[in-house]
């Protein structure tokens, strides 16, 4: 059996073996996080809304849809789930009155300061086989090669 590097050149070799292991990690890192989120009762798109809103505060629907990249409907969906458990309420913007905020209620509030903490501990420790200068030093390629993924899909588009 030949090599990839026999076959295509070091370079593309390279860049394959980086996507397959970015692609690994991600999917178990995604996995990980996932079934710890699912220990707090919770899906991870309810999750996400209640740590947006616990650390940004009230939100416009379509401001917290655009921050989780999700569509409207589908977060229009997530927020009445949260609704119904009386994690968050809709309230009316004094600044603008036909917009509808978001915002989380004190057993959203409560529910938030407990479970967040526990899952950045839960990342901290999973993330802990490096260490902070490669942490930092991984974030700080991650966003450029994202940054530049980015870019590449809005001129294919």
């Amino acid at each position: 059996m030949t090599k990839t590097t026999e076959k295509y050149g070091k370079k593309v070799n390279l860049a394959l073996g980086l996507w397959v292991k970015l692609a690994r990690a991600s999917a178990t890192f995604g996995k990980l996080s996932t079934e710890n989120i699912r220990s707090f009762g919770l899906t991870e798109p309810k999750f996400a809304v209640l740590e947006c809103l616990g650390h940004l505060g009230p939100l416009k629907l379509s401001i917290l849809s655009k921050k989780m990249l999700v569509s409207s409907g589908n977060m229009t969906c997530v927020v009445d789930n949260l609704e119904d458990e009386h994690l968050v309420e809709r309230m009316p913007s004094r600044e603008d009155r036909r917009a509808i905020l978001v915002q989380l209620t004190p057993k959203g509030k409560k529910i938030f300061d407990e479970i967040f903490i526990k899952h950045a501990d839960f990342i901290t420790n999973i993330t802990g086989v490096l260490t902070e200068k490669e942490q930092e030093t991984l974030s700080q390629l991650l966003k450029k090669l994202g940054l530049s993924l980015n870019e590449f899909s809005s001129k294919h588009e």
